[in-house]
């Protein structure tokens, strides 16, 4: 799901940078050794930042957290392509930070990033979007929603909509492959077949996290599973689920007949939700992820003793709350 002070970076590091095709946002100073104003120097390896809502708030946070700090950020965008993830990775390691904040563009390639990492002896947090639960060892904690919780408290708002009589829905998937995405997913299915046995999954596609995309799958499956045979439909993202509300619209659906749930809260969910057009979604803070993953790499760095996990609060919200959450991204 989806959104910048950056200080004085090595040479190295800005000469991978420039070989691998990322850069340090906003406008960083380049050239000068790291660690000259005798902060820590930290990677943040991300796979989105100002190309989506969402990184462009999570950046504004850690930007603000590092500046409070003093830790000299460089961070980079894999546009979610794990290929240069990896390479970042490598450069990222040749410079020797004291840290690496990790948000894995894809979770099954990261292991020999966070392999590389552990022997050179430079910790590794997740943000985010967690690593798989073999590689939990090789990163000191992951901060960031429970995506497993999200799609479990999804599951308890579509649960809730349909009521004892249940019902049939089809989900929007996120991208294919992303840890994200299959954590939501998982943890709704879990959940519907734990607490609510009468919903049922009958149609899946991938929207992208796009919403002309899931404008199209949804399109897709309202006419291979009939329209009258869908209940409710659960989108992993509101971008998605505004995608699925619009694909409705388009065929003369009214959006109420069939609730749709998301994750986010966003700038594009809570006015659906506040119009009713929405059923529900799940709060999610681009800034307390972005604080938190550079308050628990110096905690990491400086060898304090980290729980496992840091999870965000992720309220579930409908139209009777969504005014008292305002949107983040």
């Amino acid at each position: 799901m989806r959104n910048s002070r950056v200080v004085l970076v090595s040479v190295l590091a800005v000469a991978g940078l420039a070989l691998s095709g990322c850069s340090a946002s906003n406008g960083a100073d380049a050239g000068s050794d790291a660690g000259t104003d005798g902060g820590y120097n930290v990677y943040a390896l991300l796979p989105q930042g100002n190309d989506q809502p969402y990184g462009t708030n999570y950046l504004k946070a850690m930007n603000a957290a590092a500046a409070d700090m003093g830790v000299n950020l460089t961070i980079t965008n894999a546009e979610y392509d794990s290929a240069k993830q990896a390479n970042e990775c490598s450069v990222a390691i040749a410079s020797k930070p004291d840290g690496i904040i990790l948000w894995p563009a894809a979770v099954d390639t990261i292991r020999p990033c966070l392999e590389a990492a552990k022997a050179a002896g430079i910790p590794v947090n997740a943000s985010n979007s967690d690593v798989l639960p073999e590689d939990k060892s090789l990163v000191g904690t992951y901060t960031g929603p429970s995506n497993d919780g999200v799609g479990r408290a999804a599951a308890k708002l579509i649960g809730d909509v349909l009521g004892d009589k249940g019902g049939n829905i089809i989900i929007v998937q996120g991208l294919s492959g992303n840890s994200t995405a299959i954590d939501r997913e998982a943890g709704f299915r879990d959940e519907l077949a734990a607490s609510y046995p009468n919903v049922t999954v009958i149609g899946q596609q991938p929207g992208d996290w796009a919403k002309d995309v899931a404008l199209t799958v949804t399109s897709e499956m309202l006419t291979s599973l009939g329209e009258e045979n869908i209940d409710a439909i659960y989108a992993v993202d509101d971008t998605m689920a505004a995608g699925a509300i619009e694909a409705m619209e388009n065929r003369g659906i009214d959006p109420t007949t069939i609730p749709v749930v998301g994750t986010g809260n966003t700038e594009l969910g809570q006015p659906n939700v506040l119009s009713g057009k929405q059923y529900g979604t799940l709060f999610q803070s681009p800034v307390w992820d972005g604080e938190n993953a550079v308050k628990y790499i110096v905690e990491a760095i400086d060898g304090k003793t980290l729980e496992p996990n840091y999870f965000m609060p992720v309220p579930e919200i409908t139209k009777e709350n969504a005014a008292d959450y305002p949107a983040e991204w």
